[in-house]
């Protein structure tokens, strides 16, 4: 990836201090900065911002983790140099320094933000990728919480067609997925055992297509129950269905397979219906399927500071007081 000369020399400014609200830096201190970024760079003396325009450059040009994202040593450069506790006087929250940062950055099609962690975030504008995988088994915030419980309820009292249009595609989406497609109830008849299909494209350039099939409730094969057995053994017809069926891609004209096969569940998918499914598919397309049941949904959801749907915020109490006084 590669920056326009103007936008590099004005991030590098930031990184020395010569923009406003940053911390200047000397040529030992420069090399202390990316010391604590975790680099090996050692500044030899020579014009400052000259020299970290090319360290810069050479961060830009290590492979992407996906498309439409930045480097991962660069994202991280540009987080130490965002850290709140480098907040100079007259800017405490570094809101003006994130305006200062945003202008090189939205040149090339990129916003930085600080999330609910106060860690600084990099976004494609178009796509909305975030350029840093989010981690969703780190510790969450109390903001971070009440989000994910909010979010739970919602997931216990919505619909399935719910679930699809305003979690998943939204998730998938921020996750880096392309072409995002739901087919709806109203196709059900023309679905091929997919709700979704969506295409990833790997740093390589190489293309995956991934189908989703995605059911509310929770799926169990345990016991003797003959709705829980039904529906495994139909999710199991709907997954043959997804691999053996062709889909038609409109952006390259070409009939395609589906590579990989999601199953999502809004509860849990237990152990007993994750090996029942495992023992009716062969080890050819065993390897094919990946699960998500509720935990996984919440987690990411949560971590990929993704607004939530508007039926799972809950509405204002409304006011017992009348509008006139009674005097």
């Amino acid at each position: 990836m590669k920056f326009r000369n103007r936008n590099l020399r004005a991030i590098a400014e930031m990184v020395i201090g010569d923009a406003a609200h940053f911390p200047y830096r000397s040529s030992s201190y420069i090399t202390q900065f990316f010391e604590e970024c975790d680099l090996d760079f050692v500044h030899d003396g020579s014009t400052r911002w000259s020299w970290t325009v090319d360290r810069l450059t050479e961060l830009l040009e290590e492979p992407q983790p996906q498309a439409n994202a930045l480097p991962e040593r660069f994202v991280h450069v540009l987080r130490v140099l965002m850290q709140k506790s480098d907040a100079e006087d007259d800017d405490p929250q570094r809101a003006l320094a994130l305006a200062s940062l945003n202008k090189p950055l939205e040149r090339e099609g990129f916003e930085a933000f600080y999330g609910e962690d106060n860690q600084l975030y990099i976004r494609h504008i178009g796509s909305k990728t975030l350029s840093i995988a989010p981690n969703p088994h780190r510790p969450f915030t109390p903001n971070e919480i009440k989000r994910r419980e909010q979010l739970t309820a919602y997931l216990g009292k919505c619909s399935e067609d719910d679930l699809i249009e305003t979690v998943l595609l939204p998730l998938f989406r921020q996750l880096g997925f392309h072409r995002i497609t739901a087919a709806g109830h109203k196709d059900k008849s023309l679905e091929y055992g997919k709700d979704v299909w969506m295409r990833y494209v790997l740093p390589t350039q190489h293309v995956l297509y991934f189908g989703i099939q995605a059911k509310i409730g929770k799926l169990d094969s345990a016991g003797t129950s003959r709705g829980a057995s039904a529906n495994i053994a139909e999710i199991h017809n709907q997954v043959l269905m997804m691999l053996g069926h062709e889909l038609f891609d409109p952006e390259t004209s070409k009939k395609v397979l589906v590579d990989h096969a999601f199953i999502v569940a809004g509860g849990e998918i237990t152990k007993q219906a994750r090996n029942w499914l495992g023992g009716k598919l062969d080890a050819t397309k065993r390897s094919q399927v990946m699960f998500m049941d509720r935990e996984d949904i919440l987690n990411l959801y949560v971590v990929s500071t993704l607004p939530l749907p508007d039926g799972a915020i809950p509405k204002a109490a409304e006011s017992s007081f009348d509008d006139d006084i009674p005097f």
